[in-house]
């Protein structure tokens, strides 16, 4: 099946009008689809939609004649998806921006998920304080701890002046209902953190090559042994998306980023996460195009057993990075 294949038969399953690869904007509004199919985010008992819009790709741009990210937001949970993410670090807030135009007529319908880069406990709750109202909200589903780096003190998280003080200070106002960690440098470091403090959810990364399986192997088993949703990120590859077909071969060089040999259809990366145990995968987009293909792709469900081993044969190489 080609991609022009692949979309028109994203428009059924979507709800979406057949737009082109480069992101051109659908006339006219549609009604809202049916959600997605749901998980259960680990112990927190809430159920979120298998695919989540990413904050990062097309959503941290400003509104232009060829791309409108707070139409991609409306466009999303049109189509089914009902968990958004961000982060202020999105582009310097105007992720946070572009969403809160949808959250001020929808915030009802959304799994909001937001993130604060601070470690200190005032950086946390002013930088909190700036997200919400750029969201348009007064609260978070879930806000997590953004970015974990191999070389920063851990330890310096939970002490009084911590980030960790602020989120449970947040969470205990019901200005978040839970917490959780980010990070993608290294499965190592996410097992270490995981171990350290009691986050409801980890969001890390997740793909067919062979530098994330480590991921799969360490990473994976200790949040389920902790009863924690596991969300997926970087099925692309991160950064150009350079796994996914369409996008350029070659990645952006960032030991945290990912290419390979072959390219597969960006489908297939999202149903690969899916065929693991996690509750969603976060997925940026361009264009209202990728995002039929994603949304067609969690809607017919993980791939097999035997599509899954094809898939990591054809991605394997070592990619990006060690």
């Amino acid at each position: 099946m080609d991609r022009r294949e692949f979309l028109a038969t994203a428009v059924a399953a979507g709800g979406l009008a057949l737009a082109p690869w480069d992101g051109a904007r659908a006339a006219e509004p549609h009604a809202p689809s049916a959600p997605l199919p749901k998980r259960q985010l680990g112990r927190t008992g809430a159920e979120v939609t298998v695919l989540g819009l990413g904050g990062f790709t097309g959503m941290k741009e400003v509104r232009s004649n060829t791309f409108d990210p707070v139409e991609l937001a409306n466009k999303a949970i049109d189509a089914g998806v009902r968990y958004f993410d961000t982060a202020p670090a999105y582009g310097s807030g105007q992720s946070e921006k572009n969403y809160g135009e949808v959250l001020a007529q929808r915030r009802g319908e959304v799994f909001l998920a937001g993130k604060t880069g601070q470690r200190t406990y005032d950086g946390a709750m002013r930088e909190v304080e700036a997200s919400l109202k750029r969201l348009r909200t007064d609260h978070l589903d879930l806000l997590q701890v953004h970015n974990t780096h191999v070389d920063e003190d851990l330890a310096a998280w939970g002490k009084p002046d911590g980030v960790m003080k602020a989120l449970e200070k947040l969470r205990d106002q019901k200005v978040a209902r839970w917490i959780g960690v980010t990070g993608h440098e290294s499965a190592e470091l996410m097992c270490r953190v995981i171990g350290m403090y009691d986050f409801d959810t980890v969001l890390t990364t997740f793909n067919p090559t062979p530098k994330r399986r480590e991921y799969i192997q360490k990473v994976l088993p200790l949040a389920l042994e902790k009863k924690m949703g596991v969300l997926a990120m970087k099925l692309m590859g991160g950064a150009l998306g350079s796994l996914a077909a369409g996008n350029p071969i070659k990645n952006d060089g960032a030991p945290n980023h990912d290419d390979a040999p072959q390219q597969a259809e960006p489908g297939e990366l999202v149903r690969y996460a899916l065929g693991l145990p996690i509750a969603a995968a976060i997925v940026g987009t361009r264009s209202l195009a990728q995002l039929q293909v994603n949304v067609q792709a969690a809607r017919l469900g993980p791939l097999g057993e035997q599509e899954r081993k094809k898939l990591e044969a054809r991605l394997g190489g070592q990619g990006a990075g060690p």
